[in-house]
């Protein structure tokens, strides 16, 4: 093969890969609203959310879930996209870790040592094990589809940040319900949650968006 037919062969591949743009925003605009209207008709929105949202603690919640759901959808976005830049999305990532922590020290320096262990368990683990993963394949599908489009030079690394991206975007959904409001809570069981979407991302993209 002649080096002018490879680097034509080359420019044609390169030119089916297309902008992630609105089909990235679309899919998984779509894929959220759909798992926000299943909570709301399957378990419903917490009770009291109108009265406890004002509340340090569920503010906290509901704060840092969309903040790490932000950075998590940047983070996708840009994995997805072959050259894009990362660390924006990364450091965004990194401030959200750091604000759950910080509250996970407050949350540490203000209660009993005593009250640690109930404040981490909670009183719905299983049921948030069980939600958040739920609440992502819709959001999880739409973002491959939507990737699928980028063409990704590392398909596992985009199927993961397309998981990290639909688990976050699924708690901050979950947290409107949950009555568990400890960041110990969050740290733990919203976290695990993500991370197995995230992990079952990077196995679907393995195979989904490679081309």
């Amino acid at each position: 093969m002649k080096t002018e037919d490879l680097i034509a062969l080359m420019a044609k591949d390169a030119g089916t890969a297309k902008p992630l743009g609105p089909a990235f925003a679309g899919w998984l605009a779509l894929g959220a609203l759909a798992s926000l209207l299943l909570l709301i008709v399957l378990v419903g929105l917490r009770p009291d959310i109108a009265v406890m949202i004002a509340t340090p603690r569920v503010a906290f919640k509901i704060t840092v879930t969309l903040l790490l759901a932000a950075a998590a959808i940047l983070l996708a976005r840009r994995v997805g996209e072959p050259g894009a830049a990362l660390r924006p999305a990364l450091l965004l990532l990194g401030l959200a870790v750091l604000v759950l922590l910080g509250g996970v020290a407050a949350e540490l320096a203000a209660l009993p040592r005593a009250s640690w262990t109930q404040s981490l368990l909670g009183q719905h683990a299983r049921f948030c094990m069980a939600a958040i993963p739920s609440l992502s394949l819709l959001p999880l599908a739409g973002l491959m589809l939507a990737l699928k489009r980028g063409a990704p030079d590392h398909p596992a690394l985009a199927g993961a940040g397309a998981g990290l991206a639909a688990g976050a975007a699924a708690a901050a959904i979950y947290a409107w319900h949950c009555p568990d409001d400890s960041p110990l809570f969050v740290a733990c069981w919203y976290m695990l949650s993500i991370l197995i979407v995230t992990l079952a991302g990077s196995l679907i993209g393995a195979r989904a968006l490679r081309w």
